[in-house]
This record gives C-alpha cells, structure tokens and sequence, in this order.
C-alpha cells in the first residue's frame, strides 16, 4: 500500500453514483411498491452497501483500512433507472473516494441480483465519484497568488562549511511540491542577533520566512529567544500542530520548540534543524497554512491569534 503516514489527518468525505437501469416500468412499480419476490430491495441494498463500504480495503488490494464514521445512502427513480447515490465520511489521512464507489457497486449489484427474476434487461451503469473533499483538491487554490519565501538555516557548523545542509534543502523541497517559490536561501550562524536582523531583513521581501536549527533546549540552541520577543502577532495553532504531528512520529519531538507568528505581513516559522523534524513539520502545515495569508489580507483584526 502506499504510504501514508507523512499525511496529516483531516475529514474527508466523498459521494459517489451508480445507476441502475431496468427495462421494464412494471419492474419499478414492483420496486417502489415492494412487491419484488425476493424482498424490499431499497434496504437490502442499502445493508450491502454499507458492508461493502466498511469493508472494501478487504476487497481492493491498496486500500487502506480506515474509520468509516458516516454513511448515507440515496434514491432517485427517473424514468427506468434507479439513481444510487452515497456519501461516505471519515477523520483519517486518507481519503474514501474508493470506499464510496465500492459501496455503491454493491448497492447496484445487489439490485441486480434481487431483480434479474422479474426482469432480464437490466443494465449498471455510470459509476463514479461524484464529489470529495479533504484532501489535496481542497487546498489547490490557497496559493493562487504565488507566495515567495525565504529559507534560512541556523547553524554554526553548517555556516563554517563543518557538516552539509540537509534540514533546509528538504524545505525549499517541500515548498516547491506545494507551489511555493524560494526566493532566498542562506545559511547563518546560531547567533541571536544574526538570526533577528535577518527575520527583520527577509520579512519586507517575502511573504513566508521560514527559519530551521537552533529549537531545541540546548544553551546553543537560541532561534526562539531571538524570534519570539519580535513577532507581532503568535500563531499557536500553528506551533500546536506541528509539535502534535512530531510527537505522533517521534515521542521527543516534546523537546522541540517550533515558533510560529507575524512580522507585517509576513509569517515566520522556526522549525526544528534536524532532516526528519524539519520534514515533518512541513507535512504538519502544508499546504493548509497557506490559507493564513488570505487571512492577513483581508483583515487586520485578530483571527488567527
């Protein structure tokens, strides 16, 4: 299966169609009025529907199992076919696009097989998605303006070429996915005046300053010192979710202390300077955090703090 534990968990909800088409109107009369032979077929298909649902990763070799936390299953009757429709929801990392279809497949064979003895000309057909929310398509116009962002690494012995830049590269990385431009990346010294005078500097060019190093609890470890004090306006909501993302991974990811506000206009992160850390914080955020410069745009009252 593909792999989906870099994903943050959100609702998703999908809705999914199937029609069923019979040939005969004396077979829609039978179905309405309940007098098919071999039952009430609305509600014996809405039963296998919803078996099918809570089981399909059982039956699609890819699929994940998931929490299926609401399903809801429709009628339409126009002319010689049945309309299916069925809405399927969970909070999970991935979506139930394939758990809806699947249901209403089985919704549509199970009306086949309870109408064939009254009808041989029935006909399935039109299954597909209707409509699905929560994942990736929900996000993809929070960047219609492109955001440019600044990356900035905080380390001394990355500074004095000692050991290679992996933490900041695998943001510009994450932020290019996304559809974010990198209009700078630099590498400073772990140095609290440094790092304030470059938030200042970055913060009237570029919409997002992100900084990585220098979050933990070491003496050396400076960049929210030097951050916090200047920030404008904090974004907890922000720093919640990434440490709550962290410590889903990895239990010491308590220890970090990302930073997240507003200078201007412009959002400053401070996230962890390790690959791992800096990599998920991003899965943490992304791309919904985009959504906070419309925010910033259209008022100056307090929504975010």
């Amino acid at each position: 299966m593909v792999d989906i534990t870099h994903k943050v968990t959100t609702l998703r909800t999908a809705k999914a169609k199937a029609i069923v088409q019979v040939s005969l109107e004396e077979t829609i009369a039978a179905v309405v009025e309940n007098r098919v032979p071999k039952g009430n077929v609305f509600e014996m298909a809405k039963v296998a529907g919803l078996f099918a649902v809570k089981n399909t990763h059982i039956t699609i070799p890819d699929c994940h199992p998931l929490p299926v936390e609401y399903t809801a299953v429709e009628y339409e009757i126009e002319g010689l076919e049945i309309h299916i429709y069925i809405t399927v929801k969970t909070v999970y990392k991935t979506g139930v696009e394939v758990e809806a279809m699947h249901g209403a497949s089985v919704i549509a064979l199970t009306m086949y097989d309870m109408l064939k003895p009254i009808d041989k000309g029935i006909v399935i057909r039109e299954i597909g998605l209707v409509k699905k929310t929560g994942g990736k398509s929900s996000f993809k116009d929070r960047n219609e303006k492109q955001v440019q962002a600044a990356v900035v690494v905080c380390s001394d012995s990355i500074s004095k070429g000692i050991k290679e830049d992996k933490a900041g590269k695998a943001i510009v990385d994450k932020l290019e996915i996304h559809g974010v431009k990198t209009s700078s990346y630099e590498v400073i010294p772990d140095d609290l005046e440094q790092i304030r005078t470059k938030a200042f500097e970055l913060s009237e060019k570029n919409q997002l300053v992100i900084f990585t190093g220098g979050t933990g609890l070491s003496k050396r470890d400076v960049t929210p010192e030097a951050l916090e004090p200047i920030l404008e306006r904090r974004i907890p909501g922000v720093e919640e979710a990434i440490r709550s993302y962290g410590q889903k991974m990895m239990p010491f990811a308590m220890l970090s202390r990302s930073v997240a506000g507003t200078i201007g206009d412009s959002i400053i992160l401070a996230l962890p300077g390790s690959t791992n850390g800096a990599k998920e914080s991003m899965d943490a955020v992304f791309p919904h955090l985009l959504h906070v410069f419309q925010i910033l745009k259209g008022a100056n009252h307090d929504p975010i703090g």
